[in-house]
């Protein structure tokens, strides 16, 4: 298998079950990777062959009934056993993580929205977030470090952010009501004009992780301390994967994260 080229800032490994994709500047922070398809989640195999690549047990992983809006879960350190498997038993319905465990990984699922990680070089806490296009209107990535201040202290300008392979305006087609969707939810019309691209001759596109990208950067991370793979899903089925491609067939990629520094 030949791999998608990728930035400096982002590396392939080849793990037992595939490549996982790596970016260098949040390692030195957290224990992260990007999965791809060759990894079948989720199941109890995935979860004891991701474990020592994170450092953290196979039962101590948790995972999100994904809803496409906002909303935010928070996982503190020395979280009970309990309250843990209560949460694997029932998945808590929201888009994204935030935590300061060092003894839990949190993991969001993708197969065409963004996947990001976020890192603060300062606390050690972490995030992970799954933003598609309603996530990415509701303004998914700000409320996740919107919570990292709240719960954990963490400052916008301590930030790293990496967003992991997503369908890209090449191939996301899309129509008028995205545009009346962006703006319902109070986006600023400059902004929804860099997002929505019309290439003379053919159907609206939507910029996806440009517009997370862009959400952060007005939230007061640094524009430089922002990672995108800018790897369409949609254009690598070998490795990748895209729901507007395959449809009800097609897996799902994760971004997996664990707070409290790089261990492995």
């Amino acid at each position: 298998m030949t791999l998608p080229a990728v930035p400096d800032y982002f590396y392939w490994t080849n793990e037992s079950w595939g490549p996982a994709l790596r970016c260098r500047p949040l390692e030195a922070v957290a224990a992260h990777l990007f999965t791809s398809r060759q990894l079948e989640l989720p199941s109890p195999a995935a979860w004891k062959l991701l474990a020592p690549l994170v450092d953290v047990p196979a039962n101590r992983f948790l995972t999100l009934n994904q809803v496409h809006g906002h909303d935010v879960v928070t996982i503190r350190r020395g979280i009970a056993d309990t309250a843990l498997q209560g949460m694997q038993q029932q998945r808590p319905a929201a888009d994204a993580f935030v935590s300061d465990a060092p003894d839990v990984a949190v993991v969001v699922r993708a197969a065409d929205g963004v996947p990001l990680l976020i890192a603060d070089r300062a606390t050690g806490a972490v995030g992970a977030v799954h933003a598609g296009w309603r996530g990415t209107a509701a303004r998914a990535a700000v409320a996740a470090i919107d919570a990292m201040a709240r719960d954990f202290g963490s400052r916008a300008a301590d930030l790293l952010v990496a967003i992991g392979p997503a369908i890209g305006p090449c191939c996301y087609e899309v129509g008028s009501e995205l545009v009346d969707a962006f703006a319902a939810a109070g986006h600023e019309r400059y902004l929804i004009d860099r997002w929505f691209l019309a290439p003379r001759g053919s159907r609206m596109r939507l910029n996806v992780p440009g517009a997370n990208r862009d959400q952060l950067i007005l939230a007061g991370v640094p524009e430089d301390q922002i990672f995108s793979v800018d790897l369409c899903t949609a254009e690598h089925l070998d490795v990748l994967t895209s729901y507007r491609a395959e449809k009800d067939r097609a897996p799902r990629i994760a971004g997996v994260i664990r707070a409290g520094g790089n261990r492995s």
